[in-house]
This record gives C-alpha cells, sequence and structure tokens, in this order.
C-alpha cells in the first residue's frame, strides 16, 4: 500500500511551480499561512508570485480577509500582515492546546525557584501578548489577565522583542510607535529607544526600570523555537519594596535555564 506524504498549509503555499486553481477558501488559508510563516508584511505582488495566482485573484482575497480581520493593512497600505482575528484565533489555539500545561508547568518552577510573579509573553503586531503567567503568593502584585495586551517602549518583553528584529524593521516599528510616558522613566524618544535596544541585542536581556509602572521592575529573556527565532519571552517582575532590579538580575540564571525548556514546547 502506498502512503501519501501530507501536505502543511505552508507547504502548499510554497507550492509556486505547481499553481493550484483551488477554491476560494483554499487560496485564502494558503495565502494565511505564508504570511504567518514569513512573519513580516508580504505586498500584492509578493503574495502573489509566491502562491503562483493572479494579482486579481489575490486582491479579492486580500480585501475579503481585511473586511473579516484575518488579515490588516501594514504601515504601507500596498502591503499586509496578519489581522487580529487570525491572532486570536493563533492565541486560542495555544492557550488550548495540551502543551500548555506543560509550559504551565516551566512557569511554575520558576516561580517557585524566583519567589515572584513570573510571564510568558509574545509580540502581537506592536503590542505585547500575554500568552501565560504564574503569580507569586504575595498580597501586593499587578494583575495582568492573559490575553492582556501592554506596550513595546516601556516593558521588558516589549523592547526585547525590538531589540531582537532586524534593524530596518525595528526602525519602521519605533518610528510609528507613539512613546507615552508612562512614568517618568519610561524612554519617550526614538533615539533613547533605539540605544536601548542595541545593548540588549548585545546582553540577551531586556530590564523593565520602573518604566511601565512606578514600583515595578522586570527583566526578560528571549524564547527561541529551534530554529534559533525568538517567539516568545519569559519575565520575572516584582514591586520594588520586595525586588531591587539587581537582585532580579541574579535570577538570570533560573530565567534562561526556563528559557531553554521552553525551547521544546513552542
Amino acid at each position: 500500500m502506498k502512503i501519501s506524504k501530507i501536505q502543511t498549509p505552508l507547504e502548499a503555499a510554497q507550492a509556486e511551480s505547481k499553481p493550484v486553481s483551488g477554491s476560494s477558501a483554499e487560496r485564502s488559508l494558503r495565502l494565511l499561512a505564508l504570511l504567518a510563516h514569513e512573519g513580516r508584511a508580504l505586498s500584492l505582488a509578493e503574495l502573489a508570485a509566491r502562491l503562483a495566482l493572479p494579482k486579481g485573484t489575490v486582491h479579492r482575497l486580500c480585501t475579503q480577509l481585511v473586511a473579516i480581520r484575518f488579515l490588516a493593512r501594514d504601515v504601507n497600505e500596498r502591503s499586509f500582515v496578519v489581522g487580529p482575528a487570525m491572532r486570536q484565533m493563533a492565541f486560542d489555539t495555544l492557550n488550548h492546546d495540551a502543551v500548555r500545561g506543560l509550559r504551565h508547568g516551566v512557569m511554575a518552577e520558576l516561580v517557585r525557584q524566583v519567589g515572584e510573579t513570573c510571564n510568558f509573553t509574545t509580540l502581537d503586531g506592536a503590542q505585547v501578548l500575554y500568552l501565560d503567567r504564574v503569580e507569586a503568593k504575595w498580597p501586593l502584585r499587578l494583575t495582568l489577565d492573559i490575553g492582556s495586551h501592554v506596550p513595546l517602549h516601556c516593558t521588558a518583553s516589549g523592547k526585547l522583542f525590538l531589540a531582537q528584529m532586524p534593524r530596518a524593521q525595528r526602525d519602521v516599528l519605533i518610528g510609528n510607535l507613539l512613546l507615552t510616558p508612562m512614568t517618568h522613566t519610561t524612554l519617550t524618544t526614538a533615539a533613547a529607544l533605539r540605544l536601548e535596544c542595541d545593548e540588549i541585542f548585545g546582553q540577551g536581556y531586556s530590564c523593565d526600570r520602573e518604566e511601565f509602572m512606578l514600583g515595578l521592575i522586570a527583566v526578560a529573556v528571549p524564547v527561541c523555537d529551534r530554529g534559533g527565532s525568538v517567539r516568545a519571552a519569559i519575565a520575572v517582575h516584582a514591586p520594588t519594596a520586595r525586588m531591587s532590579l539587581d537582585v532580579a538580575l541574579r535570577q538570570l540564571p533560573h530565567l534562561q535555564a526556563a528559557a531553554a525548556r521552553m525551547r521544546e514546547l513552542i
């Protein structure tokens, strides 16, 4: 009996040499799979070429997917990125997957080691998305629900994600961010944020020096997939009344060990 190889949506999207007529639904899924894999904005021409479809067909598909929020237009109106509805579906899938329990176990062990609340986050457009968190058993703590979003420019995870981007992509995003001053220590100029990102990239971790909320510090490290791409971040945060930034930095070995364990779970 001959067993046929099962083709993934991404492999179908990359089958440039074999144009597929298919249904509108199939074409839409191939388009979304391609954008999700690339992790960057693609122009109409790029999408048409990669999918081996006419530009008119791709334009119609993009228009329909933008209308239902599975796609969104990039800063450059002629390019497209994954939209909020697609990101929510991905989040829901991650949040209910069996692997989530294993990831949560890694976070729980980390909290036991460091004694403060830890977060598991990812990049969602121009914000940080909370995928999971384990609270420390202290009466004084900041509560952010899973699924919450926080800014990039004033959080440890957010600055870490910015620092890991290709420089050209980072500069465009920073140039379009609203650098709202959350506290007196928030970085509110593009030049200062770019300089901070260079430092973060070099040292491999990021700090929040009461930039998001007064009296709250955080340290974040990257979580890479098996290919070495940064997919998420693990962070510890604590009120300064209980933990100074220097003490938090001493927890880096625990954070990095947890990040290495997460590598097999994303």
